[in-house]
């Protein structure tokens, strides 16, 4: 196969075993700039002419493993992993072009990932309250539902916008580096060198998008109690950590109000679904408040269910299940529209 022959088939694993952190102590992030001074040192040993191929080939490759172990301690953790690492470089690199790969890997595809994503926002809140500021400014607390709605799709459309822009720099960079490289190359090791970064980019990309995804709820809610001045509080003492809830408020009869912030009830249905009335009323929490925005998966038999452990769900005012729900005499009570938040809270506190 073609791939397999090229000198350049290893760019994406070496790569990969620089970022791997449980086996190799992600060399590529933790010791970056450590990696990049002995690159280019390895760099000037390779264009040094005094030497012949199969003399730069032994000295690169033991100066690369001589110096890895040397960037930590052998008294520590890390230094197996690291140790590890060599023992995985000196089966891979078997040759000189093998040394210039590991090069090419670390200089032009871990260390501008590792930058590109430094750029890319960990949180949605900078470009999501912005716009919800507006909305609210204009329309007031009856809108606090569209921001809810909203807030996630604008936070989604921001920071990829920042991501198209990382990739697209860093992967343009990619080609002027690969264009000067000094090693022969056509354009299957072109390719292989390219969707090596991209595979790369994308799977620690993905990683960023994940965490922004789970937390995007959570902030809007914190936007809220911040914008309408509610003062929230801690979970009441002593309650069971397996029942997760985000934010807090106390009413003003002494009891509690949790409040769930996850797009779907899905990751916390086995949690919930023990949380008996009993159970609630021991920590005095007067009821649980779910927000939800992708209620696809919220069965009649999920809704009346946690609804009659006084859990109530938020959704979207314009939402089919919610609609539905709200006209049916046995469920009207457990579901509420996500535009009446705010002023539930009020009422309560």
């Amino acid at each position: 196969m073609r791939i397999e022959r090229s000198p350049f088939r290893n760019v994406y694993w070496f790569a990969r075993y620089l970022l791997d952190t449980d086996q190799y102590g992600s060399l590529g992030r933790s010791k970056e700039v450590e990696m990049l001074k002995l690159i280019a040192f390895v760099e000037k040993i390779i264009a040094e002419h005094q030497f012949n191929a199969d003399e730069k080939f032994h000295i690169t490759k033991k100066t690369l493993l001589d110096e890895i172990l040397k960037m930590s301690d052998a008294k520590t953790k890390v230094y197996s992993k690291h140790k590890n690492f060599c023992r995985c470089l000196d089966d891979e690199i078997k040759n000189l072009n093998d040394v210039t790969v590991f090069c090419i890997a670390m200089k032009y595809v871990v260390a501008p990932i590792n930058r590109a994503l430094k750029t890319i926002p960990s949180s949605d809140y900078d470009f999501s309250s912005k716009a919800a500021k507006i909305i609210l400014d204009t329309y007031g607390r009856e809108k606090a539902g569209l921001v809810i709605s909203i807030w996630d799709k604008l936070g989604v459309r921001g920071c990829l916008d920042v991501e198209r822009a990382a990739i697209v720099e860093a992967f343009n960079q990619l080609l002027d580096n690969i264009a000067g490289l000094s090693i022969a190359h056509d354009t299957i090791d072109d390719s292989i060198m390219l969707t090596a970064f991209v595979q790369e980019f994308e799977r620690r990309a993905g990683q960023k998008r994940k965490s922004r995804g789970g937390q995007s709820l959570e902030s809007v809610t914190n936007f809220l109690f911040e914008y309408f001045n509610i003062k929230s509080s801690e979970r009441p003492s002593h309650f069971d950590q397996d029942i997760e809830v985000d934010k807090w408020f106390r009413c003003k009869d002494g009891w509690s109000i949790g409040i769930s912030c996850k797009r779907t009830l899905r990751e916390r249905w086995k949690q919930l679904s023990q949380a008996d009335r009993g159970t609630l009323s021991h920590f005095k929490i007067k009821e649980i408040w779910h927000l939800i925005t992708f209620d696809s998966d919220l069965s009649d038999d999920k809704i009346v269910r946690l609804g009659e452990q006084r859990q109530i769900f938020y959704l979207l005012d314009d939402s089919p299940i919610y609609i539905r729900c709200a006209e049916h005499a046995g469920m009207q009570s457990y579901v509420r529209p996500l535009s009446r938040l705010i002023d539930d809270i009020n009422r309560n506190q």
